[in-house]
């Protein structure tokens, strides 16, 4: 029987060895517990009604039956979180469209990701999936993020890590929304907001003056400190270079991305590259694709990803071909998108 607050996970794989390896290795995490595994998609189904499971994690490519035509078939009828794992990335998307919460790629020869890595970032996903998801696969009620919310500085976990948000049409009430609601001491906020010239050192100052963060217009040499958001200029691209234990930014002159200066992909991509798992990567809406390709960037190097959804969105654009391409980790209404960063890093 798994101890309280355990989470029982049911592993389903192909390979044998990968199976007790991965039972042996995520147990050792304190919050989970590997309760069965099955070899293929009818033993794992036995092994549902056997055992009292909380999250499925399925392989993509299995004998008799895909992984992904299983869950897909296994959803309506046991609504159990699932996180898909296969060594082709390509499978993210799809993982989604089934109904799975989130998708991690393993380890193959073509890739640089460590066993180390992947067990590390699949057990970090367990943990979110189960704490964020419901059998139905919605987002359980949040924590409250008010004046009685546990500090994050204090923690010892969050000093060198950082929140990236990149939006476009309808991006600035969508900023403001979430800003206000997180706390003075929250990660340095990085943002790319599609705006003009003279607007976005406005757009600062009005961020500065509703919010409890301190928020200005970026410039080179700034270093990223907790509880200020830096804003993209309007014609310059922003990024970043991790110095130590800080983030330095530089911003600078340079030919449109996608169609745009600054751009999200810009950002994120250095986010990606500098600061890796530390990073949680935020997309909101926009008319495009800005931002998808450096959002998958930043999910592959172990980031934690969201997205706006349609409903909250003025525009379902950029968001949009980054869930699809299997960029987001979590895709959320934006009243929530606070509480998705708070639970993100707590882990």
């Amino acid at each position: 029987m798994p101890k309280k607050n355990q989470i029982s996970v049911l592993i389903v794989d192909g390979n044998a060895s990968f199976r007790e390896m991965s039972a042996r290795r995520l147990s050792a995490d304190p919050q989970i517990d590997v309760v069965a595994t099955a070899n293929d998609a009818f033993e794992a189904r036995d092994k549902i009604l056997r055992h009292d499971v909380d999250l499925i994690v399925c392989e993509a490519e299995m004998p008799k039956m895909n992984g992904l035509e299983f869950i897909k078939r296994l959803l309506p009828q046991y609504p159990l979180p699932v996180v898909i794992i296969s060594t082709n990335p390509q499978n993210g998307a799809e993982a989604r469209s089934v109904g799975a919460q989130d998708f991690v790629e393993k380890p193959n020869p073509r890739s640089s990701k460590t066993s180390a890595d992947f067990f590390l970032e699949l057990a970090m996903k367990i943990r979110l999936v189960a704490k964020t998801s419901l059998p139905g696969g919605k987002l359980a009620e949040p924590e409250a993020c008010n004046n009685h919310s546990r500090q994050l500085s204090g923690n010892g976990r969050s000093s060198d890590r950082l929140i990236a948000i990149g939006a476009s049409t309808g991006g600035t009430e969508a900023i403001y929304q979430i800003l206000k609601n997180l706390r003075s001491d929250c990660p340095g906020i990085l943002i790319v907001q599609h705006i003009p010239p003279v607007f976005s050192k406005m757009f600062a100052e009005r961020l500065d003056t509703q919010t409890s963060l301190r928020c200005k217009e970026a410039q080179t040499g700034d270093y990223l400190e907790a509880g200020r958001v830096y804003i993209a200029p309007g014609d310059r691209h922003m990024r970043i270079k991790r110095i130590g234990q800080k983030y330095r930014i530089e911003v600078f002159a340079g030919e449109k991305v996608n169609g745009h200066c600054p751009s999200v992909d810009t950002l994120f991509d250095s986010v990606a590259r500098e600061a890796s798992h530390r990073a949680i990567g935020v997309l909101l809406t926009g008319m495009g694709n800005d931002g998808a390709r450096g959002l998958l960037n930043i999910r592959r190097n172990g980031g934690y990803t969201i997205g706006q959804d349609e409903a909250s969105s003025v525009v379902y654009g950029m968001n949009k071909v980054a869930y699809n391409m299997g960029a987001v980790s979590v895709q959320s209404a934006l009243e929530n998108i606070h509480h998705c960063i708070l639970n993100a890093l707590k882990e």
